[in-house]
């Protein structure tokens, strides 16, 4: 997956559901612990959330397909599900992005909190971010 293309179908819940490979670097050397989210700006309810990782350590450069790096705290993304969920727009061409941040702590949530719960314990902790976006279409 490239920074502004198309996510294959393989990656969606259409194909196979497995997460995209991702390549991590650059966050500041105060970092404690990295977050990420993907989302989806363009659903009709409104932002929808994909997956949610938190706690990966900063020695993590690379997210293999289809996998979690050791160690992480994943939550429930917003179709009640544990881990990744690919896209699945209900109709036409929706925006997925793969958003990375740096925290100068770690988290202290168990597994399966919510966008919201991750959101609140990052305010305030955010060093850096970076994003990479997507775009898949309904077939």
């Amino acid at each position: 997956m490239s920074g502004r293309g198309l996510i294959p179908e393989k990656f969606s819940k259409n194909g196979r559901n497995v997460s995209p490979e991702l390549h991590i670097e650059g966050a500041p050397a105060e970092t404690k612990s990295l977050v990420l989210i993907v989302d989806d700006p363009d659903a009709p309810v409104g932002l929808f959330t994909h997956w949610l990782v938190w706690n990966i350590d900063l020695k993590t450069s690379e997210i293999a397909e289809g996998s979690a790096p050791s160690g992480v705290v994943q939550g429930k993304n917003d179709f009640g599900e544990m881990g990744y969920a690919g896209p699945q727009p209900p109709s036409g061409t929706h925006r997925y992005y793969f958003k990375i941040f740096a925290l100068d702590k770690t988290l202290d949530l168990k597994s399966g909190a919510k966008r919201q719960e991750v959101g609140a314990a990052m305010k305030g902790h955010i060093i850096a971010q970076g994003q990479l976006m997507g775009k898949y279409s309904k077939k």
